[in-house]
């Protein structure tokens, strides 16, 4: 792969993470609802996921995806109803973060991990990234180590860019403001959860 052709792979990725949605709001619970190391645990399993759709782009399985509708719409559904799930939990007073918080207790590692890996696998506005700007770079690489890289680089940046936002959001100065409006936030990430649950079926119904 050409320098040119991997900065250009780099700016799309850049883009595709730095994107809001269902990723940056889970994300935003885990750190807010757990601790800064849950969040760039979430940050990492989400980055994972980009990395298996990477893969499966580059084996050509991402286009026998394409081709496989009811393989698509299970993708698609189960990803909406994972949304609309978590969207309720925010919603929900009780397991809510404002909830968590007020009782002292913390989500755990395994949602953390759980959470940031699902909304990767299961988001198909990531599958259709990869089918629709992904793969035109695959002819550029022929080799090994071409396709690594090709592999590796949207799965850095993701989690690099997460771990960012884990950061910043636990920052000593944010975090005291963010927990003083954790009911606020709960609120509002159920409602965005939900709305995109929506409508990714309605994209997908009509």
């Amino acid at each position: 792969m050409s320098l040119i052709a991997w900065l250009s792979l780099v700016s799309i990725c850049l883009l595709g993470a730095m994107s809001p949605g269902p990723s940056l709001a889970v994300v935003v619970r885990h750190t807010l609802g757990g601790s800064r190391g849950k969040g760039v645990l979430c940050a990492w399993t989400h980055s994972l996921g980009i990395g298996v759709y990477a893969l499966i782009t580059i084996l050509g399985l991402a286009l026998l995806i394409q081709e496989a509708p009811v393989v698509f719409q299970g993708i698609s559904i189960a990803g909406a109803l994972f949304l609309a799930w978590l969207g309720i939990k925010a919603l929900r007073k009780s397991g809510s973060i404002s909830e968590n918080l007020a009782g002292g207790k913390s989500t755990s590692a395994f949602q953390a991990a759980r959470d940031g890996l699902a909304i990767s696998l299961l988001n198909p506005k990531i599958l259709i990234f990869f089918l629709a700007l992904f793969s035109q770079f695959v002819p550029e690489v022929e080799n090994v180590s071409g396709k690594i890289t090709l592999v590796i680089t949207p799965l850095l940046i993701d989690g690099i860019w997460y771990t960012m936002v884990a950061l910043m959001l636990s920052h000593p100065r944010v975090l005291p403001r963010l927990k003083a409006h954790a009911r606020l936030i709960d609120q509002l990430t159920g409602i965005v959860l939900i709305l995109l649950a929506i409508r990714v079926l309605v994209k997908l119904y009509l």
